[in-house]
């Protein structure tokens, strides 16, 4: 399945809240669901009776779309999240959280997962010592995420650290000066910034 292309906005428009996909533009006046908050499309403002199918269906497609993942990435993730013990729904919360592009959005090195997922790609990163470029490599606790060194010069990192707001999660360290972050525990399920049912997600799944 090929991964979306189209107007990032027009997705949170759809989840009827904000998926935080355009960094700054999600925190300002510009953002669509300040301005336009209704289905996108020509029959968006129209009412229309929500199934059981349908509740299910949204809270999987707004997990998805936050986390920036297509269907059979998905898919993966809710089958490892079934094997591992513990209630299936917040494992695969954690799976997702617990992502490389998440993990380096969560540290405050990257405006939104989007861009994130870009500077992975691009091998800005280290990950305990060597080159990380897959975005869905899965972090554990005791592994450090540090910016190449001769990205550290570039004026994208430099503008980074002088506007770091500092809220980044409780389960990362964060080093400014050094630049890098030191997972010190696993995410929670708390640590989900975004109201999800993820019960439904299990029951969409488990059909």
């Amino acid at each position: 399945m090929s991964r979306y292309t189209g107007p990032s906005c027009r997705l949170c428009r759809r989840e009827g809240m904000k998926l935080y996909l355009k960094g700054d533009r999600c925190y300002s006046d510009k953002c669509s669901i300040n301005k336009r908050n209704y289905v996108p499309g020509q029959h968006g403002r129209s009412r229309k009776k929500v199934t059981e199918y349908g509740m299910q269906l949204r809270e999987k497609q707004k997990v998805r779309r936050f986390f920036g993942i297509n269907e059979s990435q998905m898919v993966k993730y809710f089958n490892m999240a079934d094997k591992m013990k513990g209630i299936t729904g917040e494992n695969l919360l954690k799976l997702l959280e617990s992502r490389l592009d998440n993990v380096v959005y969560r540290m405050g090195f990257a405006a939104s997962r989007a861009e994130a997922r870009q500077l992975v790609t691009h091998g800005h990163f280290l990950l305990n010592g060597k080159k990380a470029t897959i975005p869905s490599i899965l972090i554990a606790v005791g592994d450090e995420i540090t910016i190449k060194g001769k990205s550290k010069n570039s004026e994208k990192f430099k503008d980074m650290v002088e506007n770091h707001n500092g809220n980044t999660v409780s389960w990362i360290n964060v080093d400014l000066e050094q630049l890098k972050g030191t997972i010190i525990a696993e995410p929670t399920r708390e640590d989900l910034d975004i109201p999800v049912e993820e019960h439904l997600i299990v029951e969409l799944y488990s059909k």
